[in-house]
């Protein structure tokens, strides 16, 4: 198999600076790490090595691209095909799209039905909840965790690869008490997935690295890659990492890419510690080569965000700089109070829109999605548009779960959780009667016999899930028979019926694409939509519209204009995350992330007083509100401080201190 350069280029590789072209070059008989700063075009860096080492010999059906979303792994395949014509790359997707797929490939060797369908975390709750309730755990005289507690106590065990006692000391103090109970409750949680042949989100990881302990099935998986590439290195959790590790215990033909100044999802389980450990971590030493030529941002905001980030206590080593000169410092904005936040935040953006800058180029970042409730309030008020990322994603919202529930229960019959929330969304079916009748065969469903006010639609729901689930049933149309049953009784149950029907039509559409319901199914819970915004575009008629987003959310975006909210303790940093040094450094590096959004203007705005709840009626509701410790008086010369809008210079000041193996066997053993 030989590729060559595409038509009319040269040289692809001129284009790239002398950085990104030793990350490019860099010869793969060891592992190689690059740090990726803000705006310093990681994406284009990858997709040109993966070119590059096609170009050379590498076959690409054995390279593997380890992404965290489907669209980052087609968007680096599109880019290398630029560069080396024809390039396709079979192997490139998500941790947990291609786990999946190796489990399916080794299943027999691993004790697995093949055919086994994977939990959403929605459905994984629901699961978990049921067995809690049977298990009689919630019935007891003390407060025992809900099933999204319990849920979240779970993953990160799995993930990060910690004791249960550790998980619960550090993250659920609240819990510890129920460490025993919470033990048994996942032991049978465990067998109550084995039983029904599936798998949750966190399993196709665990397995995955289970199989990566077995000789021949671990020899078998790393015989089918003679490249490794991962994206994103700093958001990898405990489990991925060791995964790489099975993978290419050598680190020959190991590439990974990431910022750990922008490792900011703690709270999934991802360590900082992987990137930071990456240049030791395998037999052979890592080279590290940085990537510091920043072509997003104005050098003020790039002089700025270096200047919060070098005080991190650990870090690899590097100084963003950029070649984007500007006069216009960013703004460090000291304002009375929330309603003075809104305000200035308001006119500024009203102001850069008149001066011709779009809405949908200008971003409001908040650290919680509740810290913006006061400026939606205001932007409602006085009718500007907005899209806000951060809330309820598309696959949580009711309607959507109901449709993707019948396609479940038709693809695995033995799925109590989507057979539970099918029956009960008949008018007259509730609970009790759902939970008689979730073990019943699919074939034999009209003969049960359910309660009077349910008569009259059970008959067409035996005879809907019978013939979807049919051997051999076609799957074009399976999605508009199962709406022509569900849609009237979403008319009824649900407001905005209208919205909430267009969401389904995009899903529909969307089903559409794919070859079949269970990679429809499969697809949708690997990589789903974050938003209804992201199958049928912002939810707004106007053609323009500003952004509000967690700065979670925002990681990887882009805007001129951005304007960061609440820049004081107990919120940058919360005063949840100052409890560890590890904890802080992570919200140092959620304003650092924040602030790197920004391409021209960057606003961070401090109220002087903030409204607290729940004090004594006499109390001053409105404390005193101290700037972030991460802008301490030695880096104000950064900024140009305004109160309002008037610049100031001594307003600002006194910053306070502050073979073949059995998975199942060993999945039991962890409880």
């Amino acid at each position: 198999m030989h590729f060559e350069y595409c038509a009319n280029v040269q040289d692809p590789f001129s284009t790239l600076n002398p950085a990104q072209r030793a990350a490019v070059f860099a010869a793969s008989d060891a592992p190689l790490l690059v740090i990726a700063g803000a705006g310093t075009g990681k994406t284009t860096t990858l997709a040109h090595r993966i070119a590059k080492l096609v170009i050379d010999g590498a076959d690409p059906r054995r390279v593997l691209l380890l992404t965290f979303s489907r669209r980052a792994a087609q968007e680096m395949t599109r880019r290398a095909a630029r560069v080396a014509r024809g390039v396709e790359l079979p192997w490139a997707g998500t941790f947990h799209a291609v786990g999946s797929r190796l489990l399916r490939l080794h299943a027999s060797s691993l004790g697995l039905d093949p055919a086994f369908t994977v939990l959403d975390r929605g459905d994984a709750a629901d699961l978990i909840d049921m067995v809690r309730t049977d298990g009689g755990h919630a019935k007891g005289e003390r407060r025992f965790p809900r099933r999204d507690t319990c849920l979240g106590i779970y993953s990160r065990t799995v993930n990060a690869r910690q004791p249960l006692e550790q998980v619960l000391a550090e993250a659920y103090p609240w819990c510890k008490e129920h460490a025993p109970a919470l033990r048994q409750l996942f032991a049978a949680y465990v067998e109550r997935k084995l039983a029904r042949h599936v798998l949750d989100y966190d399993d196709l990881l665990l397995w995955w690295w289970h199989a990566m302990s077995a000789a021949d099935v671990a020899a078998s998986v790393r015989g089918r890659f003679d490249h490794v590439l991962v994206d994103e290195y700093q958001d990898t959790n405990a489990l991925q990492a060791e995964i790489l590790l099975g993978l290419a215990p050598t680190g020959r033909g190991v590439t990974a890419v990431g910022d750990d100044a922008q490792a900011i999802y703690s709270f999934r389980a991802a360590t900082v510690h992987n990137i930071l450990s990456f240049p030791g971590a395998f037999e052979l030493p890592a080279r590290v080569i940085p990537l510091e030529d920043n072509y997003r941002s104005t050098h003020p905001i790039v002089a700025a965000a270096n200047a919060v980030i070098e005080q991190a206590a650990q870090r690899h080593a590097k100084t963003l700089r950029s070649s984007r000169p500007s006069q216009e410092k960013p703004v460090l904005a000291l304002v009375e109070d929330e309603h003075g936040e809104v305000d200035y935040v308001v006119e500024k953006i009203l102001a850069y829109r008149e001066a011709g800058l779009a809405l949908r180029d200008q971003a409001v970042l908040v650290r919680a999605a509740h810290h913006a409730d006061r400026l939606e309030l205001e932007l409602g008020r006085r009718r500007i548009p907005y899209v806000k990322y951060g809330g309820l994603k598309f696959l949580e919202a009711a309607h959507v779960k109901d449709l993707l529930s019948f396609l479940r229960w038709a693809e695995n019959p033995t799925d109590q959780i989507a057979a539970f929330r099918v029956i009960q969304l008949l008018p007259g079916a509730g609970p009790a009667f759902a939970r008689r009748a979730i073990d019943t065969p699919l074939a034999e469903l009209a003969q049960v016999k359910p309660p009077p006010a349910a008569r009259e639609g059970w008959p067409a729901l035996a005879a809907l899930m019978c013939e979807i689930a049919a051997p051999g049933a076609p799957w074009a149309g399976q999605i508009e028979r199962v709406r022509r049953f569900y849609d009237p009784l979403l008319i009824e149950r649900y407001d905005g019926a209208e919205a909430r029907i267009g969401d389904l039509a995009q899903l529909e559409s969307l089903a559409a694409t794919s070859p079949g319901r269970a990679a429809f199914l499969e697809d949708l819970t690997l990589d789903p939509p974050s938003a209804t915004g992201d199958l049928a575009g912002p939810p707004h008629l106007d053609e323009d519209w500003l952004v509000l987003s967690t700065i979670h959310s925002a990681k990887g975006q882009e805007w001129r204009a951005v304007f960061v909210l609440d820049v004081i303790d107990g919120r940058i940093p919360s005063d949840l995350g100052v409890g560890t040094t590890d904890e802080l450094e992570e919200e140092r590096r959620l304003l650092y992330v924040a602030m790197t959004r920004a391409k021209d203007h960057l606003h961070l705005v401090q109220p002087l007083r903030m409204y607290v709840e729940k004090q004594h009626r006499h109390g001053d509701r409105h404390v005193y509100a101290p700037r972030s410790r991460f802008l301490p008086d030695s880096i104000l010369d950064r900024f140009d401080r305004v109160v309002r809008g008037t610049s100031t210079s001594g307003l600002l000041t006194a910053t306070p201190t502050a073979g073949t193996i059995d998975v199942a066997a060993r999945l039991r053993g962890m409880w």
